[in-house]
């Protein structure tokens, strides 16, 4: 009888042979790499979790093919989870965090939304992978659960909110940068070309419809702002009650965001970020109608010295300009699409539905009805109703501690996100974008309940005040 290690050598042997006969020696190192690294995730999976935070923040769209052609970040996560499991089975089993009723509705949204995955296969006439959008779309809502079961230290989750920080600064310092020097967003389409991003004609498209406005790795400008809408509240607390190194990458993705989210003119994020410092300042935050103050003279600084930010924000508000009258005309039409999709149009394609003579539409919520119906949009207000009621300050917050910066940050962040939601659908159902947003109401969550008097403005460790 051979000696089990030895078949298994033998086995290897041939496996690699016939690589190197199939492929080059380039892609066999390449394909040994990526499985050393993906073994070591699945044994290791905050290392996973980690690394989707710094790809999913500064190279979102960077795709692999995997049989079926996703992104890195989403890769990252699966393999997260992959690692979760495999711990679950292997390990001893540890007491996992009950769910309450964020998680159990989340659930409940998960299982309905198999309802209008088969409708849509059904009644939507259009070609798509259905069933594989939707299991990425399941997936970019899961780490609202992941983040209980990784993040079980203080340090794990500062850990994380570095590496969130690190990939918005590397975003930044390149979008900023190329910005300043090019000031023409054509220039960015090389670099994303050689990161594989898909639909390059897509993207070509969105570049030249307004080339002035700042490019990114997140490609529409409009996406650009709502991500720097979700992060810079957390910059800029976490910046503020740390030292050293950390305050330093704090502060400045907070100050290169604000740069940023003027450069990419996005109106919804920057106007939702200025009602979120208004209630920072009813809730008597430390020092934030100062900052609140001071945003305002950098960003009239900028508005009297760059022109196509004047024009922008000219137009904000005006009936005339043509991106507000093509959100009237979808408001108008939207009745229409409920009627002819009354459980959504599912998973096959965004909306609207190629050659239905129907338009999208540019709102959080009706985005959900247009996707998965109104039940579906009902339990996504129920999942943010429930995690309010939990992070809600209960009181005014007259101190900001190093305990309760990543609380304050994450929950001001997700306020702006959904604020964007009156005018973007882009937390809804976007890739990678959707699981940053659930991933930081996870964080928010986990803090209010790990420090219940974080809400009311006192901590129950002791903690580094506010300056």
């Amino acid at each position: 009888m051979m000696p089990a290690g030895l078949l298994v050598a033998i086995l290897c042997g041939l496996g690699f042979g016939a690589l190197l006969l199939m492929t080059s020696a380039s892609g066999v190192a390449l394909l040994l790499v990526g499985a050393a690294l993906a073994l070591t995730l699945l044994r290791r999976p905050l290392w996973g979790l980690l690394l989707f935070a710094l790809l999913a923040t500064s190279i979102p769209y960077t795709t692999v093919n995997l049989g079926v052609r996703t992104t890195v970040s989403e890769a990252m996560l699966a393999l997260t989870w992959g690692g979760v499991l495999l711990q679950a089975i292997f390990s001893p089993p540890s007491a996992a965090a009950p769910w309450r009723a964020p998680e159990r509705i989340l659930g409940w949204l998960m299982l309905f939304s198999l309802v209008p995955l088969l409708a849509g296969m059904v009644m939507v006439k259009a070609e798509g992978p259905g069933l594989s959008n939707w299991l990425r779309w399941l997936g970019n809502l899961s780490p609202l659960l992941l983040v209980s079961q990784l993040l079980r230290s203080p340090r794990e989750r500062e850990q994380l909110v570095v590496a969130l920080l690190l990939g918005n600064l590397l975003m930044l310092l390149l979008s900023v940068g190329m910005f300043l020097k090019e000031r023409n967003a054509m220039s960015m389409i090389p670099l994303l070309e050689s990161l594989r991003y898909a639909h390059p004609e897509a993207v070509r498209d969105i570049f030249s419809a307004n080339y002035q406005r700042m490019a990114s790795p997140w490609v529409h400008p409009n996406l650009t702002g709502g991500v720097l809408a979700l992060f810079i509240p957390l910059a800029l607390f976490y910046g503020w009650t740390r030292s050293g190194w950390r305050r330093a990458l704090g502060m400045a993705v907070a100050l290169l965001g604000c740069a940023g989210l003027l450069f990419s003119i996005s109106r919804g994020a920057i106007l939702a970020l200025a009602l979120v410092l208004l209630w920072l300042s009813y809730r008597r935050v430390p020092y934030s109608g100062r900052i609140l103050g001071l945003g305002m003279v950098l960003a009239l600084a900028l508005l009297l010295f760059y022109p196509p930010l004047q024009a922008r924000l000219a137009t904000m508000f005006s009936a005339s300009n043509a991106s507000t009258e093509i959100r009237f005309d979808e408001y108008a039409r939207f009745p229409e699409a409920m009627a002819r999709y009354p459980l959504g149009i599912g998973f096959k394609t965004e909306p609207p539905v190629p050659g239905s003579g129907l338009l999208g539409i540019s709102n959080l919520w009706l985005n959900f009805i247009y996707k998965i119906g109104v039940p579906g949009m009902l339990l996504f207000v129920a999942v943010t109703v429930a995690w309010w009621r939990e992070v809600r300050p209960r009181g005014a917050v007259r101190r900001i501690t190093a305990d309760n910066a990543i609380w304050l940050g994450c929950t001001a962040g997700v306020m702006a996100a959904l604020l964007t939601g009156l005018f973007d659908h882009y937390f809804s159902f976007t890739p990678v974008l959707v699981a940053l947003f659930w991933l930081l109401l996870g964080m928010a969550l986990q803090q209010a309940r790990l420090d219940p008097a974080a809400t009311v403005g006192l901590s129950l460790h002791a903690g580094k005040e506010s300056p």
